[in-house]
């Protein structure tokens, strides 16, 4: 394809707008339709564990009290990764897939589940996804519940977890976004119409211009002849008489 200036390029898309227009407006149909009625709504509960270590002291009235100490800080930094992982594992989903009666299994289970830790904190986020928000809820606050008894009954044997926040119910969807996914299908919707726009352009060998002709035969087009319409101008004359 010859080179184009910007002049000519701009030409070229100025007298296809319409079709780079209905072909935008179709992608983003194809956008409301999908969102509409292909994609299943998933509700996003989610609760917040926090790791605090605490150590008894005496204090000048001899009562005990509770304080954190760097060791417990480091301590509790270490093992945020390994109560992520924990908290997807066989022993802690089979005991909330039994207290809570549902019919699924560990696996499956997993599959909607997601945990994540806050960098440089002692944050762990429990998030469950479902079709149904009030199940995703109710399974996310189980998983904190069964997870803290775990640590501190079985596993480490301290009780260094708390619930910050509980799961609640989400009224909207997480994965459905009508604006983004109309904006995503209407800039492929641009990218397809560019794309026609140039290689229309490229096999189009028609010549349209004395700049075409100048190009494709390499010699300064010296003269033009006009097209003179016979027809309209016997209208005219005929007009003119009456």
């Amino acid at each position: 394809m010859e080179e184009l200036d910007l002049k000519e390029l701009f030409e070229i898309f100025w007298h296809k707008k319409v079709q780079i227009i209905l072909l935008i407006l179709i992608f983003m149909m194809i956008g409301v339709i999908y969102t509409i009625g292909f994609v299943t709504p998933m509700y996003t509960s989610s609760t917040t564990l926090v790791l605090v270590g605490t150590e008894s002291t005496n204090n000048t009235e001899n009562q005990v009290t509770e304080s954190i100490t760097t060791t417990d800080i480091t301590i509790n930094s270490k093992l945020v990764s390994t109560y992520s992982e924990l908290v997807k594992s066989k022993s802690i989903l089979g005991e909330v897939i039994s207290n809570l009666g549902i019919d699924i299994d560990e696996e499956e289970l997993r599959k909607n589940i997601e945990v994540t830790s806050v960098e440089d904190t002692e944050l762990i986020e429990i998030s469950v996804s479902d079709e149904n928000p009030t199940y995703a809820a109710k399974v996310a606050n189980e998983i904190a519940n069964v997870f803290r008894e775990k640590i501190a009954g079985e596993i480490y044997k301290i009780n260094n977890v708390y619930i910050v926040d509980q799961a609640e119910v989400e009224s909207e969807p997480s994965n459905v976004n009508h604006v983004k996914d109309v904006a995503i299908f209407a800039f492929i919707g641009v990218v397809v119409a560019v794309m026609y726009v140039l290689i229309a352009n490229m096999l189009d060998t028609t010549v349209k211009t004395q700049e075409d002709i100048e190009k494709m035969i390499k010699i300064p087009v010296l003269a033009c002849i006009p097209v003179y319409d016979m027809e309209m101008e016997k209208l005219k004359k005929k007009g003119g008489r009456r």
